[in-house]
C-alpha cells in the first residue's frame, strides 16, 4: 500500500501554506488526481494503492465527492497565495482510474475546471488498465475534456504480465488503442522491463509490438524492487531471480535503438515521443520544478517551494475532509543546497538538459570528465548544457554524483 510518507513538520488544520509564501503567477500550474484502486494489487507495485479487501471505511462509489472536497479547500488555499492559476496539466493516476465510472472522472475534472480553469489547450491525461478501456468509455472521457489515454500495457508477452502479476488480456491493448484513437484522444504505452524471466527477445516482442500499434508516446521504465512488496519477498526467497543490471541495460539500449528507428525521440530518460507536442507536459512540469497539487489520499503537491502531501488511507483522507480538515499530512520547505541537488537530479534526465552556468564550481569541473567518459554530449557541452547520451542516460546517477559532489 505504498512506501511511507517523508518526514517533515506537521501541516496545518486548515491547509494554508505559510504566510510569506506567494505562489509565482508566471509558473505554469498542474494539477494531480490520484485514484488508489486496483482490481488486484501486482507484485512489483510500491504505490498508494488498494483492493476492494483493503479499503476498510473507504467507498469508491464516495470517492470522487471525497476528492471534490479536498478541490474546495485548495482553492480557498490558493487565493490566499496569490491569484488562482488555470491549470496547464491535469493527471489522473492510480491505482487504476478508469475502474471509476467515466462520469466521476468528468465530475472530478468538473471540478477542478469550476475552482481554478483549466487551459484551453490544456493536456488531460487518464491512465488506464486496457482491460476498462471501451468505445463508450473513451467517448464519454473525451467529452468530458480528457484529451490523452495512457494505457497500461507493461508488456505483451504472457509469461512476462504473469510474472509482474498484471492480469489484463494482452489483446486488449490493441482494442484500448482503437477506441482512444475513435475519440481522437492522445495515446501513450507504458512499458516494463526486467521480470523475472523475461528474456531480450521478449522484451524485443513487446517493443515491436507497442511501435506497430503506433503510439504517440511510449514510457519505458526498468522494474525496481521496492522493500514489502511481493516481489520483493519472492527474491529473498529465491523463488525468482533478482533483475540483472546489465540485462536491463541491455534491454534500454535496445528500447532506444528500436523507438528511434520507429519514429520516437527521447526526451526524457524513460520516454520517447513521435513529436514535441505528443510529450507528457504533465510529467516534464514536475522534471522543471512547477508548481502543482495532488489531490488524494498519499499524493504530493509543491506550491511556491513548499512541499506537502497526504495521509495514506482513503479512510482517514475521507475523515478528515469530512471534519473539514486539510488531508496534509505534513510540508517541508527544500534549502538552497536541496533544491540545487534535486534540480541537477531532475533537469539532466530530459533532452533539453540544464545549463552548465547553474552548476556549483565542482560540478562544473567534472564536464570534462565526463565528456571524455560518453556520459554527457560534447557538442551540448560546448554550448553551455549538460544532455546525456545514451550511455548517460544509463549511468543517471553517476552523472548527478559527479555534477553535485
Amino acid at each position: 500500500m505504498g512506501s511511507a510518507l517523508p518526514i517533515g513538520e506537521a501541516a496545518p488544520a486548515d491547509g494554508a501554506l505559510p504566510a510569506e509564501v506567494r505562489a509565482d503567477p508566471d509558473t505554469p500550474f498542474g494539477v494531480y488526481l490520484h485514484v488508489p484502486f486496483c482490481r488486484v494489487r501486482c507484485g512489483y507495485c510500491d504505490f498508494n494503492t488498494y483492493t476492494s479487501g483493503e479499503l476498510r471505511g473507504a467507498r469508491q462509489d464516495e470517492y470522487a465527492d471525497t476528492l471534490l472536497q479536498e478541490v474546495a479547500l485548495a482553492e480557498r488555499v490558493l487565493a490566499d497565495s496569490g491569484p488562482l492559476r488555470p491549470a496547464a496539466t491535469v493527471f489522473f493516476g492510480g491505482g487504476t482510474p478508469t475502474l471509476l465510472p467515466p462520469g466521476d472522472l468528468g465530475r472530478m475534472l468538473d471540478g477542478v475546471r469550476s475552482a481554478f480553469g483549466i487551459q484551453p489547450d490544456a493536456e488531460v491525461t487518464v491512465e488506464a488498465n486496457p482491460d476498462t478501456v471501451t468505445d463508450s468509455v473513451a467517448a464519454e472521457l473525451a467529452a468530458s475534456g480528457v484529451t490523452r489515454l495512457s494505457i497500461g500495457m507493461q508488456s505483451s508477452v504472457p509469461h512476462v504480465l504473469r510474472a509482474l502479476d498484471r492480469t489484463h488480456d494482452p489483446l486488449n491493448v490493441a482494442s484500448a488503442v482503437a477506441a482512444a484513437r475513435a475519440s481522437e484522444l492522445d495515446v501513450s504505452l507504458d512499458l516494463i522491463y526486467g521480470a523475472p524471466g523475461e528474456s531480450l527477445v521478449d522484451w524485443r516482442r513487446s517493443l515491436e509490438t507497442a511501435i506497430a500499434l503506433e503510439p504517440d508516446h511510449v514510457s519505458a521504465y526498468a522494474l525496481i524492487i521496492e522493500d514489502g512488496t511481493k516481489l520483493a519477498r519472492q527474491i529473498r526467497r529465491g523463488e525468482v531471480p533478482a533483475p540483472d543490471d546489465d540485462l536491463q541495460a541491455d534491454m534500454y539500449e535496445l528500447a532506444d535503438e528500436l523507438l528511434a528507428a520507429g519514429g520516437y525521440d527521447w526526451y526524457e530518460v524513460s520516454n520517447w515521443s513521435t513529436h514535441a507536442r505528443h510529450r507528457s507536459r504533465h510529467n516534464l512540469a514536475y522534471w522543471q520544478g512547477h508548481d502543482w497539487w495532488g489531490f488524494g489520499p498519499g499524493a504530493h503537491s509543491h506550491v511556491g517551494g513548499v512541499r506537502f502531501w497526504n495521509v495514506k488511507h482513503p479512510a482517514a483522507y475521507a475523515q478528515r475532509l469530512a471534519l473539514g480538515e486539510s488531508p496534509a499530512a505534513g510540508r517541508e520547505r527544500p534549502d538552497a543546497a536541496a533544491r540545487a541537488l534535486e534540480s541537477v537530479l531532475l533537469r539532466t534526465r530530459i533532452r533539453e538538459g540544464m545549463p552548465i552556468a547553474d552548476l556549483l564550481g565542482e560540478g562544473r569541473h567534472a564536464v570534462a570528465t565526463l565528456i571524455a567518459d560518453g556520459l554527457i554530449e560534447g557538442p551540448a557541452a560546448l554550448r553551455g548544457r549538460i544532455v546525456l547520451t545514451r550511455r548517460g542516460r544509463l549511468l543517471a546517477d553517476a552523472v548527478v554524483r559527479a555534477l553535485t559532489d
